[in-house]
């Protein structure tokens, strides 16, 4: 099953214990013995963690399949919520690279003390100026 799923034995062992497997049948020498739903099963749940889900959200969607309902609404939701953080997350990245050219720029600018590069302490001392330093 591990081989057949791409995953560890382990990762196989901690689904079943958080529920996300069921426990599968046992042959009379104590194996676990797996058919093609397992296999369905953990396909899904590596999908949707590929598609940026948590553990507990693929439970979720799991549980509303098992009710005999349609998780199309939640998973929306949940996809929703994921492209609003990307989207947040690319805003802060595109910041950071304004600001990282900006003392790349400076770096040119700034003489060198005591063989040291004063960049670091630089931007400290600007945000100590705006009053920004988190210190207090």
């Amino acid at each position: 099953m591990a081989r057949l799923g791409d995953v560890n034995p382990k990762t196989i062992r901690y689904y079943e214990s958080i529920g996300l497997l069921p426990a599968p049948a046992r042959t009379h020498s104590g194996y676990r013995d797996y058919d093609d739903s397992y296999l369905d099963r953990l396909t899904f749940i590596r999908t949707a963690q590929r598609l940026g889900l948590t553990l507990d959200e693929v439970k979720e969607i799991l549980s509303f399949r098992e009710r005999g309902e349609a998780p199309c609404a939640y998973v929306r939701g949940v996809l929703e919520t994921q492209l609003n953080s990307i989207d947040r997350r690319i805003r802060e990245l595109e910041e950071l690279r304004g600001q990282l050219t900006e003392l790349v720029t400076e770096a040119d600018r700034l003489p060198e003390v005591g063989g040291t590069c004063r960049l670091i302490e630089h931007v400290r001392q600007k945000a100590v100026a705006a009053g920004q330093s988190g210190e207090g």
